[in-house]
């Protein structure tokens, strides 16, 4: 099985109490979190740092850091999860959130370029389409996300 990663936005307290009890379930109900985005098993926590560097490229700004730049471990997180529990600087999420519509077609193609040059990966024809889908989730996430208390990103093997 591959990594399972999540970024999920809303009460820093809320999203440890449903990581440790694994009800992640609960990360769908608008009225307790902010923004879920299940990024699944399919990537490696590096490529955030490709798509990064894409939304850089394709938009012409310094920001967003590197996703790996962007990530600090929180303090006192619930000792039941197996999974490394770290919170995304606002920063990061807020340079996500300014990608124009229009530019996410660029981000991802520049985002699967980039996977392909630097990370070695080659991505059969068959799932481009699903890069391009999750670069938009991941703008419509941080769009969402922009004005919660906290974004936490939970990932493990």
């Amino acid at each position: 099985m591959g990594s399972l990663m999540d970024l999920i936005a809303g009460d820093q307290r809320d999203i440890l109490l449903a990581l440790a009890v694994e009800d992640l379930a609960a990360f769908a109900d608008p009225d307790r979190f902010t923004a879920h985005l299940s990024l699944g098993g399919g990537l490696d926590p590096t490529w955030l740092d490709a798509f990064s560097e894409a939304v850089r490229d394709a938009t012409g700004r310094a920001e967003p850091v590197d996703f790996l730049d962007a990530r600090t471990e929180v303090d006192g997180r619930a000792a039941a999860t197996e999974r490394i529990v770290e919170r995304v600087d606002p920063s990061w999420v807020a340079a996500v959130a300014a990608v124009a519509d229009e530019q996410v077609g660029a981000v991802a193609g520049r985002w699967i370029a980039l996977l392909e040059e630097t990370e070695g990966v080659r991505l059969p024809r068959e799932d481009k389409p699903w890069i391009r889908d999750l670069a938009g989730r991941i703008v419509a996430f941080c769009r969402a996300a922009a004005e919660a208390r906290v974004v936490i990103f939970a990932w493990g093997f």
